[in-house]
């Protein structure tokens, strides 16, 4: 999973987190065995501290579909902590799948649940839809393999 500019949405602080986020999925992917059960606490700690920010932020606007959006969370930090007691006995491939999951499902949710909380918080405090400058949107999509 690399970072491109796709998926901004425009809220600097949740962007920042995003981008932390897409490095340690792809941390945990390309990390040797022995790192494996390193990268995958990184990565259970910041999504841990992500979704806290997002759900607080969430309930502190009234976010209307925020029920589903934090289930959302809550099922992927269930995954990540069912996935540490696995490995925990030596399934080294099932952190493996995770990252992989992890990097299919990433996209969309920022794409559609988080860029609308981006707007609704955007148009909670001036009114307007979050501006999203993305560079080289077209050439990144096209050097990224399908």
């Amino acid at each position: 999973m690399f970072w491109h500019d796709g998926l901004l949405i425009g809220h600097s602080a949740i962007d920042d987190e995003h981008q932390r986020f897409a490095a340690c999925i792809q941390s945990l992917r390309e990390a040797p065995a022995d790192r494996l059960a390193q990268r995958l606490e990184e990565l259970l700690q910041l999504a841990r501290t992500h979704f806290l920010h997002e759900d607080r932020l969430m309930e502190a606007t009234a976010f209307p579909p925020r029920k589903c959006h934090i289930g959302e969370h809550a099922a992927v930090l269930a995954s990540i902590s069912g996935v540490q007691a696995r490995l925990e006995r030596g399934e080294v491939a099932v952190a493996r799948r995770l990252a992989e999951e992890l990097e299919h499902w990433f996209p969309a949710h920022v794409q559609h649940l988080d860029s609308a909380l981006a707007h609704w918080i955007c148009k909670q405090h001036v009114g307007a839809k979050p501006v999203v400058l993305r560079r080289n949107l077209e050439t990144r999509r096209t050097a990224e393999p399908a």
